[in-house]
């Protein structure tokens, strides 16, 4: 029971950014901050791998209608992400525990991801650009400061998480409204654009 708020915390995180999750985990076990971190995500290859899609991450995150369509692509990436460093964190050892962590992992990061999809898909509605550059940041660094806590206070970082992610939640609620609206529109110019190209 004791690894499980590590495992809602890097749930949590998964769902935003795995890649930076798996980084920051195998670099605290490499230069000792924790002893607590499975050999598996300290392997250098797993590190060089996780370090260069971090990499075009950060990139593609910050620019408006990549950054959904990355998503896209990740919404099985990040829960999966995040159910094996559940697993992994418990001890992979196949006991009920481990079945546990991997899925609680694996729906908190399927939680947060859906946060992160729908709330970028309501910035992308912005005509500016700027916005979603400053929110990637602000994620990004939420992420690293939020896995960095876990490591010395993993409760108080579960419970953050847990704050961090009810108000993500609520927060879209709110939000879906005007990401139909943006849909809407999207449809109503391609059909329009349609009609136009079969009249000329």
């Amino acid at each position: 029971m004791s690894v499980l708020p590590l495992v809602f915390t890097s749930g949590w995180a998964s769902g935003i950014n795995a890649y930076a999750v798996v980084l920051l985990l195998g670099l605290f076990g490499v230069t000792g901050v924790s002893d607590d971190i499975p050999q598996t995500l300290q392997r250098p290859e797993v590190l060089i791998v996780a370090g260069a899609l971090f990499l075009c991450e950060a990139v593609a995150d910050k620019i408006p209608y990549v950054d959904s369509a990355w998503d896209s692509v990740h919404t099985l990436v990040r829960p999966l992400a995040g159910a094996w460093v559940g697993a992994l964190l418990a001890g992979q050892s196949g006991s009920l525990s481990d079945v546990a962590a991997g899925l609680l992992g694996g729906s908190t990061a399927l939680a947060s991801h859906t946060v992160k999809a729908g709330t970028r898909m309501a910035v992308n509605t912005s005509p500016e650009p700027f916005s979603n550059f400053a929110l990637s940041i602000a994620e990004d660094l939420g992420v690293g400061a939020v896995v960095a806590f876990a490591m010395f206070h993993p409760v108080a970082a579960a419970v953050i998480a847990g704050v961090l992610l009810a108000g993500g939640l609520l927060a879209l609620v709110f939000l879906v409204s005007r990401i139909r609206r943006f849909l809407r529109r999207r449809a109503q110019r391609r059909e329009e654009r349609r009609l136009a190209s079969r009249g000329s």
